[in-house]
């Protein structure tokens, strides 16, 4: 078994910051060159929605490979993928935004309320973001047991992103389906805690119909 060393977690966090960064200068050069297609537009928001989907699927990785490994030094690197899917699911909704709807916000609303794809994509970058803003080790020492309950929603948004792939496609379902299938069985190794939260979910909607 490898220890992972301060040199060496130095090293793998400087290959997983080339590892996103890389693909957003492809991305700057495929534009530029003209090589992005026929519609640059959606192939820019699609390839930042990819990339924010490959970050988190990373991210849940994590903690499977470190207990299967008997590596808990991985467990270092998760914030770095965590914020990284946040900053891919960031630009991908800023693409949109930005490059689709010309930076017409009253116009996302309206798209927000009309489709579903959407509304579920919003969701999952609302949780993101929180995810984001309450990474540091400050706000982990501040809100104490609610950090980790706060953190537990990227179950959520692990089963929210693909399905806002998913409904967003106008043909073709097997991509999809394969990335949900993929995040579905990432969630199934974290059973007994999603078990849990759901028990608590349960009691909790008995408690407000007993009142």
């Amino acid at each position: 078994m490898m220890r992972l060393t301060q040199g060496r977690i130095l090293a793998l966090k400087t290959l997983l910051h080339l590892g996103f960064i890389l693909p957003l200068a492809y991305l700057w050069l495929s534009v530029q060159s003209g090589a992005a297609g026929g519609d640059p537009v959606q192939y820019v928001i699609h390839f930042l929605g990819m990339g924010a989907l490959h970050g988190l699927m990373l991210s849940l990785l994590v903690s499977p490979l470190a207990k299967g490994l008997q590596m808990g030094g991985l467990m270092r690197v998760r914030r770095l993928i965590g914020l990284w899917a946040f900053v891919y699911a960031l630009l991908h909704v800023a693409a949109f935004l930005g490059l689709d709807l010309l930076g017409d916000v009253a116009l996302l609303l309206g798209e927000i309320v009309k489709r579903p794809y959407i509304l579920v994509g919003m969701a999952t970058l609302l949780i993101l973001s929180a995810m984001a803003a309450t990474s540091p080790g400050a706000m982990q020492r501040r809100l104490g047991r609610r950090w980790q309950q706060l953190h537990d929603w990227v179950y959520l948004a692990a089963v929210l992103a693909p399905v806002h792939f998913w409904w967003s496609v106008k043909s073709g379902w097997y991509e999809p389906a394969l990335y949900l299938s993929l995040c579905l069985g990432l969630l199934a190794w974290r059973r007994k805690r999603i078990v849990f939260y759901q028990q608590i979910v349960t009691s909790f909607n008995r408690g407000l119909n007993r009142g």
